[in-house]
């Protein structure tokens, strides 16, 4: 069984793909990260902080700086309040509540350095920990400005993937599609595409990967302005020649897409990565068209809802031929 699907493979496969061959699951997830896990290593080592902070979304880093800034002054607040209240001047002692409400305010206030001067610190041990957390603070929002600025900064390609690839009539034969466009208003030129597949077969009972690389009608452009179709049209020397539909769906496949582009105002060089397996295949569709003329023919509209959507087409019957 396996030495017949490997007869309707008639491109070689290449061994640059930079993944083993028994890996297991998706090589590359839909945010263009590595499906990998390391092990053997701490938790420290194992992570970049500063990669992780960078790469979260908007909404979870600023939850995070929030909830660590209100963890922070809870643990200081503690420590002041063990200290004894006595040790701080202007402290509301109608009960114990607001004390420890006072008391969490004047951590923060000392945190950020604003300090407002009602309540301060009165002793050796009060004025050490009040000390102490001054610099913490000075050096917490030193990293955290850090991290805004790294964030703001760093060049990004802000491309879509559609969800889904096609497999669409093409000329006369079929082709593989996949689109993408630019969801911001980042100048992107000179892009670029490299598109390979990993298609799994069993070898001697055991499932291997085997990486293709394929080549793409157009794969590259000047200008990256509304969607790009990126097409792989399925020819004699592609690995997907002799699939039919049946293969596809049962198939375990993997289309990995890169797209390298250069952002015009950070004059830098950006990248994007996606893919798409079996299931996320669709045979026997075209994209629809994604973008159209304003109201007054003036501006092209780019409509980014639309670029999931698809109609259904009758692919050329090539498979005949084929096995003839």
């Amino acid at each position: 069984m396996a030495r017949g699907f490997r007869q309707k493979i008639r491109q070689k496969n290449t061994e640059n793909s930079g993944f083993g061959s028994n890996a297991s699951g998706r090589f590359i997830n839909k945010d263009g990260l590595p499906n990998v896990k390391r092990r053997g290593v701490n938790v420290f080592n194992r992570l970049s902080w500063y990669h992780t902070m960078l790469n979260l979304s908007t909404f979870r880093f600023l939850s995070y700086l929030m909830v660590a800034y209100i963890l922070i002054n809870l643990v200081f607040a503690m420590i002041y309040y063990l200290i004894g209240v006595e040790h701080l001047t202007g402290i509301d002692k109608s009960d114990p509540l607001n004390e420890f409400i006072d008391v969490f305010f004047f951590s923060s206030q000392t945190f950020t350095t604003v300090g407002y001067g009602r309540i301060a610190p009165v002793g050796f041990t009060a004025s050490l920990v009040a000390t102490f957390e001054a610099f913490l603070g000075l050096l917490t929002f030193a990293i955290a400005t850090g991290l805004f600025y790294g964030r703001f900064s760093r060049p990004r390609a802000y491309l879509r993937f559609s969800d889904i690839a096609v497999i669409a009539p093409f000329k006369e034969s079929r082709a593989l599609m996949l689109r993408l466009a630019p969801y911001k208003n980042n100048a992107l030129t000179d892009a670029d595409v490299i598109v390979s597949t990993a298609i799994e077969v069993i070898e001697n009972g055991v499932p291997k990967s085997n990486f293709y690389s394929l080549k793409t009608h157009l794969s590259k452009i000047n200008t990256l302005a509304l969607n790009w179709t990126v097409v792989h049209e399925i020819k004699e020397d592609s690995p997907f020649y002799a699939f039919s539909e049946d293969d596809f769906k049962s198939t375990d496949i993997e289309i990995i897409v890169q797209v390298r582009a250069f952002d015009e105002v950070f004059s830098n060089t950006v990248v994007q990565r996606s893919s798409y397996v079996s299931k996320e295949i669709v045979y026997g569709a075209k994209f629809a068209p994604m973008y159209y003329p304003d109201n007054n023919d003036q501006t092209t509209i780019l409509d980014l809802d639309k670029i999931n959507d698809y109609q259904k087409a009758d692919l050329p019957a090539v498979l005949e031929t084929i096995n003839k």
